[in-house]
């Protein structure tokens, strides 16, 4: 069985997540990682696949604009990942 190069183990995602960091001049704490993938896991789950990076984004943009500081980043994925899990198809979302 061949390895999907997109596929990152997680000593590369570690890798990457560093990387952003260096970049855009973040503290490891700017980027709680397990958090984000635990929103992506759960959005994906309850909403759909597709859902998942625009919820991670509008989360991010969410907590920028309430400061950005990791107390707000937390509390905004908190939010989505409850918005996720109350999230029932029906008409008035289709």
């Amino acid at each position: 069985m061949s390895e999907n190069p997109r596929t990152l183990p997680p000593e590369a995602l570690d890798a990457w997540a560093g990387a952003l960091r260096d970049r855009f001049g973040l503290a490891p704490e700017d980027v709680p990682t397990a958090l984000v993938l635990d929103l992506a896991r759960d959005v994906a789950n309850e909403v759909a696949r597709p859902a998942a990076p625009l919820s991670a984004f509008v989360a991010g943009l969410v907590a920028g604009r309430a400061g950005g500081d990791p107390a707000s980043v937390r509390e905004t994925i908190e939010a989505v990942v409850d918005l996720a899990e109350e999230w029932q198809v029906s008409e008035s979302h289709a």
